[in-house]
């Protein structure tokens, strides 16, 4: 647990670890405060922004939409390594994501696949958005990966942390790819060796889908369809497209969500299972979704 950072000594451990820095108006004071509380920290996050062109991505970053006000992260790193402040406080970058790989972060170990969104990222995490489009063939020139090092270092160095408390947008809220094109396992290792401290743990990748039937019940009792919200529980999209392949839903969503079909089309697995009556509410049960699990392959975890 650490509080943030003022703007003076962010500015200073930046250049402290050799970050060329563009100060973009008064990014001292630009930030969504008003919104909620900022810190305490735990760890920093990288993002990529999908435009091109410096100039118009720090303004983008700097001023957001119209729905999603600016700023949208503390540090637009350029492709050319420079980083571009444009808030500092509580900024729009991270949103909601898993409280499971929050606590992670703070314990500095291995991450947890990311499966809800129902933590506020932008309370707890120091963010830079890196200039790029996101396609997986824009590339990441040396000089911006160096500054992405450079200040994610900076501020692990500032705080005690190590290289585990350096995360993507990815590892955070389901449903997102940012930033890709980045060898992540390498910049990690890389932010290690500046701090002079071991490599972090790589995160392996569960062999098995595994569903939480808690969570999944939540999602069906109270997560109807919400147009651009992140999903809240990816095991949604693992049912549905188990259901699918049953020949009871018509098509997965994969948005985590867990939608007015997916109800009926659950309740039907239920009866095909021999369950009746209020056992068969589309509400997932552990017998039915057990046996869901073993047929299509997935694990069922509390």
């Amino acid at each position: 647990m650490a509080e943030p950072m003022t703007a003076a000594a962010f500015h200073a451990a930046l250049r402290a670890e050799g970050v060329t820095v563009v100060e973009v108006g008064d990014w001292k004071a630009h930030n969504r405060n008003h919104k909620g509380a900022w810190g305490p920290v735990h760890g920093v996050m990288v993002h990529h922004t999908v435009t091109s062109g410096t100039a118009r991505t720090v303004a983008i970053c700097r001023d957001g939409y119209a729905s999603l006000p600016g700023p949208l992260c503390h540090g637009v790193i350029a492709k050319d390594g420079r980083v571009h402040l444009v808030g500092y406080g509580r900024v729009n970058h991270a949103g909601l994501g898993d409280g499971d790989v929050l606590q992670a972060v703070i314990a500095e170990r291995a991450l947890p696949v990311d499966d809800e969104a129902d933590t506020d990222g932008n309370r707890y995490f120091y963010g830079f958005e890196c200039e790029n489009l996101g396609d997986g063939h824009d590339p990441w020139p040396a000089a911006q990966l160096d500054a992405i090092e450079r200040a994610a270092a900076a501020i692990c160095r500032h705080h005690g942390w190590g290289a585990e408390s350096v995360i993507r947008h990815l590892d955070w809220q389901p449903g997102k790819i940012d930033p890709k094109g980045i060898d992540w396992t390498a910049m990690r290792k890389r932010i290690a060796k500046r701090l002079g401290t071991a490599p972090p743990m790589s995160t392996p990748a569960p062999k098995t889908p595994e569903v939480s039937l808690a969570k999944l019940r939540t999602a069906a009792r109270t997560d109807p369809p919400k147009a651009g919200t992140p999903m809240s529980y990816k095991g949604v999209a693992t049912v549905e497209t188990a259901l699918v392949d049953e020949g009871l839903l018509a098509r997965s969503y994969s948005d985590g969500h867990w939608g007015t079909k997916t109800t009926p089309a659950y309740a039907a697995w239920q009866r095909r299972c021999g369950y009746s009556g209020q056992d068969a509410d589309g509400i997932p049960g552990r017998g039915s979704l057990t046996r869901l699990g073993l047929k299509r392959g997935f694990k069922v975890v509390d």
